[in-house]
C-alpha cells in the first residue's frame, strides 16, 4: 500500500483496476487526456536518438516543435502543410504529389504520424526524397499497433499500419537498400496500455515500456539518407 502511495504522489494520478473483459477502452483519446501517451514517448526517444541529423535547413511538417525541441546548429525552420489553413506554413504542398513540390530545399526532414493518414504512400515517400537535399536525412515514424485516429479518419482518412519489414522496403524503393534504417519501440505491456488509452505516468515502471519486442510495434521509426 505504501508503495501505491508514494506512486501516486510522484505521479499525481489517480490509479485504479483496469477491467479487461470491457469493450471500452480507459480512454480513446490515445491517453492524451490523461497525461502522456505511449507513442509520443517513442516517437521522441526516435528523434532524440538522430538529434546530430536535426541541422542546417530542416523541414517539418505541420510544426516547427520537434524541429526546435531536438535540433542542432539549425539555420532556418520550415514547415510543410498540405493546405493553406496553417497560417505557419512556409510551403504549402502535398506529399502525394510529388511533381508540385519544391526540390532539394532541406537538409533534414522531420515527418512524424503522417504517413499512415496518405493513401498514395509510396508516392508520398517520393515526395519526401524530392525535398531533401542531396546528403539529407529523412526522420519519420509511423504506426504499427494503434486505434484508429478518428480526428484524421473524418477529415483525410486514416489508411495504413506498418510492419518495419513493410515501411523499410517502401523506403528502400525509392531510396535505395543500404539508405535506410528503422528502429521498432513497442512490447505486449506498451501495446496493452496504448490500446487501452493509459498515459506514460500511469505505468509504475517506464523503464519496461522501452523493452522491445519485435512482435508489438506500436511504432516504426524510419531514417532515410538521400544520395
Amino acid at each position: 500500500m505504501k508503495i501505491i502511495q508514494k506512486i501516486r504522489r510522484k505521479f499525481r494520478i489517480k490509479y485504479f483496476c483496469i477491467n479487461l473483459l470491457s469493450a471500452k477502452p480507459v480512454s480513446n483519446l490515445f491517453g492524451l487526456d490523461r497525461g502522456t501517451p505511449v507513442d509520443r514517448l517513442y516517437i521522441e526517444d526516435f528523434l532524440k536518438t538522430y538529434s546530430a541529423d536535426i541541422k542546417g535547413e530542416v523541414l517539418e511538417v505541420a510544426e516547427s516543435t520537434y524541429s526546435k525541441k531536438f535540433g542542432k546548429n539549425v539555420d532556418s525552420y520550415q514547415i510543410l502543410h498540405f493546405d493553406v489553413s496553417n497560417t505557419l506554413a512556409t510551403i504549402v504542398g502535398d506529399l502525394s504529389a510529388p511533381i508540385e513540390l519544391p526540390e532539394n530545399i532541406c537538409n533534414c526532414f522531420i515527418c512524424t504520424q503522417t504517413l499512415n493518414f496518405i493513401y498514395d504512400i509510396k508516392s508520398a515517400i517520393t515526395g519526401c526524397y524530392k525535398l531533401l537535399s542531396d546528403g539529407g536525412v529523412f526522420l519519420g515514424t509511423v504506426a504499427g499497433l494503434s486505434q484508429i485516429s478518428r480526428y484524421d479518419m473524418d477529415r483525410w482518412g486514416d489508411y495504413w499500419r506498418f510492419t518495419d519489414l513493410s515501411i523499410k522496403r517502401m523506403f528502400e524503393d525509392v531510396f535505395g537498400i543500404g539508405k535506410v534504417e528503422v528502429k521498432i519501440y513497442g512490447n505486449a505491456l506498451a501495446a496493452t496500455a496504448f490500446i487501452q488509452g493509459l498515459a506514460v505516468e500511469e505505468i509504475p515502471d517506464i523503464k519496461k515500456l522501452m523493452q522491445v519486442d519485435d512482435d508489438y510495434q506500436i511504432i516504426i521509426g524510419i531514417r532515410a539518407v538521400k544520395c
